[in-house]
C-alpha cells in the first residue's frame, strides 16, 4: 500500500512517487492506493505513478461508489488509466454508512442495490468509447463517451465483505478487495461465495485481494507491534459491516491480522493467506519506534524483508 498518508500536502506527492519508485525497483507486482476520506485522491495519485514508473500495476484501495456518478469515476478512471500505460486495477466498492451517511450526508439504505447498478452503468463505460445507454432502478444514463480503455480491458475490483456482495463481485467484477479478514475468513466466508459466483457466471477465476499489516521485528516487540496496529488502524472496526467480517474469522481486531516478527514469521503468516486462497497480499508496512528516525528506519527494514519473501513466492 502506498500513501495517501498524513503529513503536508505539498510533500505529499514526493514521498507518494519515491514509494512506488522503489516498489517498482523491488519487483514488487502492485502497489495498491487506499482512497482515504479526508486525503489524497486515490486515481490522481494513479496517474502520477503512472507517469513515473514503467512496470508496475497500480490499483485503488478503493474508490466508494458513492461519492461521484458512475460516468464521473468511468472518464476519470480511463483518463488514469491512460496516464499509467493500460496498468491501472480500479478498485470500488459502497463504502461504509458512516463515510457515506455521516460525512457525506448522503442516503446509504440499499448498498447491495446500488452496487449492482452502478457497476451496470460502470461496465459500459469502461467498454468505451460510445454511447453508454443504460437504465435501471437507480440510474437512466444515455451518455456518449469519447474515450476507451488503454491496452486492454481495465480490471474492476469490488470491495465485497458479506455474503451478497461477494456474489456481486463474483457475477460482475474481477476479484475483491478486503481488508480485515484473516485466514479462516478468507477460507471459510470469502472464496466459496465469490468463487461459486463466478463460475455460475461463466467468469474467470476471480483475484483475492487481502490487505494485512506488516511488522519486521524482534519477537518480544510483536505485541507492541499489534498495539500499534490497533492504534493508527482500527477506526474501521466500528463499521458493521467489518464487524460482521470479523465474526467470519479468528481476528478478533486489526492487530490480530498483523504479520509481525522475525523474517521467518512473516514468511509463515504470508503462506498461511495463500494457502487460504489468497491471490494477493496487500502490505501495509507497519514500522515501529520512539521517534520519527527510527520509524522510518523500520519501514526500510520491513519493506526489503517483503520484497524477499515476496520474490519467494512467485
Amino acid at each position: 500500500m502506498i500513501g495517501p498518508e498524513r503529513g503536508d500536502s505539498a510533500r505529499k506527492v514526493g514521498r507518494m512517487i519515491e514509494d512506488v519508485e522503489w516498489a517498482e525497483s523491488a519487483g514488487m507486482d502492485t502497489a495498491w492506493i487506499p482512497q482515504v476520506p479526508s486525503d489524497f485522491d486515490a486515481l490522481i495519485a494513479v496517474a502520477l505513478m503512472g507517469a513515473k514508473t514503467q512496470r508496475i500495476e497500480l490499483g485503488t484501495a478503493v474508490v466508494p461508489l458513492q461519492a461521484q456518478h458512475p460516468i464521473a469515476l468511468a472518464r476519470q478512471a480511463l483518463s488514469a488509466q491512460a496516464a499509467a500505460s493500460g496498468r491501472l486495477v480500479l478498485g470500488v466498492g459502497p463504502s461504509h454508512h458512516w463515510i457515506v451517511r455521516d460525512m457525506l450526508g448522503l442516503p446509504y439504505d440499499k448498498p447491495a442495490a446500488l452496487t449492482r447498478d452502478y457497476l451496470e452503468v460502470l461496465d459500459s463505460a469502461l467498454r468505451g468509447p460510445g454511447d453508454v445507454d443504460v437504465e435501471n432502478e437507480t440510474y437512466k444514463v444515455h451518455n456518449p463517451l469519447g474515450i476507451g480503455p488503454v491496452g486492454g480491458p481495465l480490471p474492476v475490483m469490488l470491495a465485497a465483505l458479506g455474503p451478497v456482495m461477494l456474489r456481486i463481485a463474483g457475477e460482475r467484477a474481477d476479484g475483491t478487495v478486503l481488508w480485515l479478514a484473516d485466514e479462516r475468513a478468507v477460507a471459510d466466508h470469502v472464496v466459496p461465495r465469490i468463487t461459486k459466483a463466478a463460475e455460475e457466471a461463466g467468469r474467470p477465476a476471480p483475484r483475492i485481494v487481502a490487505g494485512i499489516p506488516v511488522c519486521l521485528c524482534k519477537p518480544s516487540e510483536v505485541d507492541a507491534a499489534r498495539e500499534r496496529a490497533n492504534r493508527i488502524l482500527g477506526e474501521a472496526e466500528v463499521s458493521p459491516n467489518y464487524q460482521r467480517l470479523l465474526d467470519t474469522g479468528n481476528a478478533n481486531n486489526v492487530g490480530d491480522l498483523a504479520a509481525a516478527g522475525d523474517e521467518n514469521a512473516i514468511r509463515a503468516r504470508f503462506q498461511s493467506f495463500a494457502d487460504a486462497g489468497v491471490t494477493d497480499l496487500s502490505i501495509r508496512l507497519l514500522p515501529i519506534g520512539d521517534n520519527r528516525d527510527e520509524l522510518i528506519a523500520s519501514k526500510r527494514r520491513t519493506r526489503e524483508v517483503v520484497a524477499a519473501i515476496a520474490a519467494e513466492f512467485r
